[in-house]
């Protein structure tokens, strides 16, 4: 039997601890590990790290768009053994992620097969497959020219980025959420093109105020589009970090049968899915929460999209209805933002300012790093190609020496000295080939070097400039909006509106038959005011009204600034005339119009709904005005694209018809605008994309029937058009302005310049002449992309932010200033 030595061994020692110090230790350590490592996005790049190691791993087996898709299973294993050790699932799910357009605003990476749905989860990674989509390309771009730095991976075999590039701006723009130890982050996603524009005004302009900034971000911008209702939440999120706002269903009322009303959803919440608001309104409708459905059908699919059509029984009112869905189901949610990142390795609460600084800093030296990566790596080239020319020069001497020589050694020794060159020009001579001595190659070598030194001479700039640096910055934030921006999808409301519905919603809703005025918005919002006296001041397009009318703020509130670009009296019980593009009008009821709340003198046009809600339209169509279909003493004008002009007036419109045309378009053509006129000496005024600006009065156009195909207004230069319509009287031609916007054709909303000139500068012309120029096309520009005239101009982006415009330019051919953002509308 063996002895047993009585000293315990060392793999037998037993250690005694305090469990509370140890409990403490590896809680800390786990929770370390949890925040950094795992659960919250670095405010840079906006990615956890597992996203990071996906899209990199995905870069490294060269996964791009251009090539073809491969087992997400792969890219699983790929990234779990060389980048990140831990649970496949956790991986899966990660990219999974990544690909869901209704998860993030901009996908980074493209999915093919079962990637799931708001509703059910994808399938396994052996039966989808998976490739980086385009955008993710910019987070990855320049990564091997040293513009971040590269840390060890878990086992120090290879190494990965710390951070990507990310030349887009991805925490805004996709938002994340993640639950760590002690801590969360719950981010919304924005507008892509918003937040580069925000991004861009903060690199001009560093000291930006909150205020500027939400200019260009009102609000997020959901994958799902929906809506946003109350805006004040978001502000604080944007000065504070945290906020909260509520995300609400888009519905209208529809004819679910001939004669029965229901509700069709066609949006819903961010990440609510239709099988939840089934479930949850059959349970609301047992409980009796909700009253008045009959029946709730899904008809979704891929063509048409989400719709999910409620049936309300005909004793009730939809409206009120929908109010009741709105409080009792998912139609409605509440997001709590909690701007929550890594910034330096630390958690932080980042409010709008914060979260584009920075990202900006980031941009920033991203390309500092990488101009001075390629300026290195230039002036070595440079460097050798400078003692090839020298070695070519004189050939025949570099050859004897190189002969004469017993080593490469001293071959290299003897031409450095000989030559007076550096030993990496000494190398680089030896390995020469022949084939480089021709002439063709020695003028193929002096034009690379011109070349590189301008290049060097272009990136010392950059480095020696910081003003240059956030040119080159701006200008490449600029380009991905170009290429990866889509326009905005929430409509963003700064209250409700006015609920039309009665305490009890078994009550039907009763409106009293009260003069109304209806508005359109430039971002294509209806609304309707309900008074006695309700009116607008007037402007083109817009009735007179009593001196004593409430008057209609042009600008909506903070955040969710708006203008109109139509208007038109009627009767709360009457309907009014959509105009399209193609020449046709819609009735609609004013009733379906929602109703503003007038807070003060002046209600906000938030309360507005997109206008695609209550008529249909056709794709490529857009709608150009209203019409008063009740009032046959009117006399309305139209002008189409091709410079047609037309008055008319309702006494022929078909009574009983939901649709009909009311100008005969030629092949190719279309209305670009309407309005009314008033008097026979009123002003038509008509500008064109080649900056053409004609006026003539109301009484050279006489009125035509229903079917004529108007007039001649204004002769157009070969590949010209009509871009805008205005009606002006007499006696505000002196106080009237036009507003001309110039830019590029193919990208109306970049690089613009905008000019305001009074309107009295422009001599009237005959009917079917060419007028006169309004602005001076500048080189880069194709013509004008916007046009208006009329009182008080207001300028508006694509989210309906105000815009400043430049002060009067008393000269009408100007070239006119850079505008203050993108201009979507003028009105």
């Amino acid at each position: 039997m063996a002895n047993r030595s009585k000293e315990p061994t060392s793999a037998q020692q037993i250690v005694d601890i305090d469990v509370s110090a140890e409990m403490e230790s590896s809680f800390l350590e786990y929770a370390y590990s949890v925040i950094y490592a795992r659960a919250l996005p670095d405010a840079r790049d906006g990615l956890k790290p597992v996203q990071r190691r996906i899209l990199y791993q995905m870069d490294q087996l060269g996964l791009r768009p251009d090539k073809g898709h491969v087992k997400s299973s792969r890219v699983v294993g790929e990234v779990m053994g060389k980048l990140h050790p831990h649970s496949d699932t956790a991986i899966y799910d990660a990219l999974v992620r990544m690909a869901q357009d209704f998860s993030l605003r901009l996908p980074l990476v493209d999915g093919h097969g079962n990637f799931g749905s708001l509703d059910d989860g994808p399938a396994a990674p052996r039966y989808t497959e998976a490739r980086l989509a385009a955008a993710a390309l910019a987070m990855t771009d320049s990564l091997g020219e040293d513009t971040v730095d590269f840390v060890p991976n878990y086992d120090n075999q290879y190494t990965q980025p710390a951070v990507l590039p990310a030349a887009i701006p991805n925490l805004l723009v996709n938002g994340a959420s993640g639950i760590a130890v002690g801590m969360a982050t719950n981010m919304a996603p924005h507008n892509l093109g918003e937040v580069i524009a925000a991004a861009r005004h903060l690199i001009d302009h560093p000291d930006a105020s909150l205020d500027d900034l939400m200019n260009f971000v009102p609000g997020p911008d959901l994958p799902g589009g929906g809506k946003i209702v109350g805006l004040d939440g978001i502000r604080e999120a944007y000065a504070t970090g945290r906020g909260s706002f509520r995300t609400r269903a888009t519905a209208r009322i529809e004819n679910v049968t001939p004669r029965k009303k229901g509700i069709v959803v066609t949006e819903l919440p961010y990440l609510v899915g239709p099988e939840r608001v089934i479930e949850r309104i059959k349970d609301a409708v047992d409980k009796k929460r909700v009253t008045g459905i009959s029946a709730v059908t899904d008809l979704t699919d891929r063509h048409h999209g989400l719709r999910l059509v409620i049936e309300v029984k005909n004793a009730f009112n939809p409206e009120a209805v929908l109010e009741k869905l709105y409080r009792a189901t998912p139609l409605e949610e509440s997001f709590g933002m909690n701007n929550v990142a890594l910034v330096d390795g630390r958690p932080q609460t980042l409010g709008l300012k914060e979260l584009l600084r920075v990202y900006v800093d980031h941009r920033i030296d991203v390309v500092r790093r990488r101009s001075q990566y390629r300026l290195n790596q230039r002036q070595e080239r440079l460097h050798l190609i400078e003692g090839l020319l020298i070695a070519i020069a004189d050939i025949d001497e570099v050859i004897q020496v190189i002969r004469s020589s017993e080593t490469a050694d001293e071959a290299r020794s003897r031409l450095m000295m000989v030559f007076d060159l550096s030993q990496p020009q000494a190398e680089y001579i030896l390995e020469l080939r022949l084939r480089r001595l021709t002439k063709f190659s020695r003028i193929e070598l002096q034009g690379q070097a011109e070349e590189l030194a301008r290049e060097i001479a272009e990136l010392e700039e950059i480095l020696a400039s910081d003003q240059r640096l956030r040119e080159v910055v701006s200008d490449e934030l600029a380009r991905i909006a170009i290429e990866h921006g889509t326009p905005r999808r929430t409509v963003l409301l700064e209250s409700a509106g006015t609920p039309r519905t009665a305490a009890d919603p078994a009550v039907p809703l009763q409106v009293p038959d009260v003069p109304a005025t209806i508005m359109l918005s430039t971002t294509g919002l209806l609304a309707r005011l309900d008074a006695p006296d309700a009116g607008l001041a007037a402007t083109e397009n817009q009735l007179p009204l009593e001196d004593d009318a409430p008057a209609v703020s042009r600008s909506g509130a903070r955040g969710a600034h708006d203008a109109l670009v139509a208007t038109v009296r009627a009767r709360s019980h009457g309907e009014v005339g959509v105009v399209l593009s193609s020449g046709q009008v819609q009735r609609i009821s004013v009733l379906d119009i929602p109703a503003l709340a007038v807070t003060g003198s002046a209600p906000s046009l938030a309360g507005g709904v997109p206008a695609g809600e209550l008529v249909s339209i056709p794709t490529g169509e857009t709608i150009v005005g209203l019409i008063d279909v009740a009032d046959d003493s009117a006399i309305n004008v139209l002008a189409t694209r091709d410079g047609k002009i037309k008055r008319f007036t309702t006494k022929d419109f078909p009574k009983n018809a939901d649709a009909f045309d009311i100008v005969g378009l030629a092949d190719g053509d279309r209305v670009i605008g309407t309005g009314r006129t008033y008097a026979e000496d009123d002003r038509l005024i008509l500008v064109t994309s080649d900056a053409q600006l004609l006026h003539f009065a109301a009484d050279a156009v006489r009125p035509q029937g229903r079917g004529a195909g108007g007039m001649a207004g204004i002769k157009l230069a070969e590949g010209a058009h009509v871009i805008a319509l205005a009606v002006v009287s007499d006696a505000e031609i002196a106080a009237a302005s036009v507003v001309t916007v110039a830019g590029s054709f193919e990208h109306p909303m970049a690089d613009q310049f905008v000019k305001v000139t009074p309107l009295d500068r422009y001599p009237g012309k005959g009917r079917a002449t060419m007028g006169v120029r309004a602005h001076r096309i500048r080189s880069g520009h194709d013509g004008l992309v916007r046009a208006w005239v009329g009182l008080d101009p207001r300028a508006v982006g694509s989210a309906g932010q105000a815009l400043e415009l430049p002060e009067l330019d008393e000269r009408r051919d100007g070239s006119g200033t850079p505008a203050a953002g993108a201009i979507a509308g003028i009105g």
